[in-house]
């Protein structure tokens, strides 16, 4: 486990609980990130990039950001017996501190591996790889028992059309069902995947996807239409912020983004996700649940890479004690510093040397240099 791991949810804890708080399932890129290119490159060119990363990607995104965030954190996988997939199982289980108890490594599997090319705060990426050994049913076997796990709604394996699957075995065993959805690439949108909301708790998507998926023209009238298919739904929308409704309390919220230099998004729904979670297994209110994501992801918008840049509490901690000193008298600042007020009772508690971002490279040392 990382060092100085600070606990938002040790006031909470019982010697009853789950050994996890989250637990997911999906598949780790390498992720191989080029920062800071002057135009993309065009056919029969060379073009240099200033800064080059490497970390594991994909679904651990996910699982690191939940992880820097305090929460014991479980990830089936598979993994490949290559370079590659050693780099990234190192990486996740020794100094991310994440259980990998439900993944295995596979022989004569290429790891799969995407290439992120960032030029003018956009991104251009690159994929290769094969379909899992094997399906979510034989790696997962019974899932553990934890507080909440995150899924893809559109995933088939996540949510068979027959019988019951680990997602619905780790509900039958107490786990909040959290689920997003993907950009439907041929764009068919079935109204089918929202029917599979009845056996989540809370659902996350952007607008663009919430609109799709119900048919409605704005994110406001998306958020009211998943709010009477799931008990919380939260919609965000880029640069506008978010909006959620929790029908369990009656709550209603919505909250602007945080105003950043955005170098690189990749990962950002990820970690708005992750805090979201933690603020709902912490029981804060809607709002400050929603106002903490938003921060979260944008301090992670503000880094290149993925799971690089998914922050920690140290980060949180540096964030709002650098606020609080802020003698600004503008309104943002005034706004920011009543908005995240809650965090005034938090960050005394946070370690001095907690968990921040970290820089895992194959090369050993991260050259993407933060802004």
């Amino acid at each position: 486990m990382p060092h100085h791991t600070f606990d938002p949810l040790a006031s909470r804890r019982t010697d009853d609980d789950p050994q996890l708080d989250v637990f997911v399932w999906g598949t780790v890129f390498l992720d191989m990130i080029f920062a800071g290119l002057p135009t993309a490159p065009k056919p029969g060119t060379e073009v240099w990039a200033e800064g080059l990363a490497s970390c594991p990607g994909g679904i651990a995104n996910l699982a690191v950001a939940t992880r820097r965030l305090g929460l014991r954190t479980g990830l089936a996988a598979a993994f490949s017996d290559d370079d590659y997939g050693d780099f990234c199982w190192r990486t996740l289980e020794q100094q991310e501190g994440i259980d990998l108890a439900r993944s295995r490594r596979f022989a004569d599997w290429h790891s799969p591996v995407t290439v992120s090319m960032s030029v003018d705060r956009d991104r251009s990426m690159v994929s290769h790889g094969h379909p899992s050994p094997v399906g979510a049913s034989e790696l997962i076997g019974t899932p553990p028992r934890s507080r909440a796990i995150m899924v893809d709604l559109a995933e088939d394996e996540a949510f068979g059309a027959t019988g019951p699957t680990w997602v619905d075995q780790a509900r039958e065993r107490g786990a909040i069902v959290f689920a997003d959805v993907g950009w439907d690439p041929n764009e068919r949108w079935s109204p089918h995947v929202l029917e599979r909301l009845e056996r989540c708790d809370v659902f996350m998507p952007n607008a663009v996807e919430a609109m799709a998926y119900t048919g409605t023209r704005t994110p406001v009238e998306a958020v009211y239409a998943l709010a009477d298919r799931v008990p919380v739904a939260v919609v965000t929308d880029g640069a506008d912020g978010a909006l959620g409704i929790d029908a369990r309390t009656g709550e209603e919220a919505r909250v602007p983004s945080l105003r950043v230099h955005e170098v690189d998004p990749t990962g950002a729904g990820d970690v708005f996700g992750a805090a979201l979670l933690v603020g709902t297994l912490a029981e804060w209110p809607l709002e400050q649940r929603m106002t903490f994501a938003s921060l979260c992801a944008g301090l992670a918008m503000q880094q290149y890479g993925g799971s690089l840049a998914a922050p920690g509490w140290g980060d949180l901690a540096d964030w709002w004690t650098a606020l609080v000193a802020d003698t600004s008298g503008d309104a943002y600042h005034r706004s920011l510093r009543r908005r995240f007020a809650f965090l005034d009772d938090i960050v005394p508690r946070v370690p001095v040397m907690a968990c921040r971002r970290a820089t895992a490279t194959i090369a050993r040392r991260a050259d993407v240099e933060p802004f």
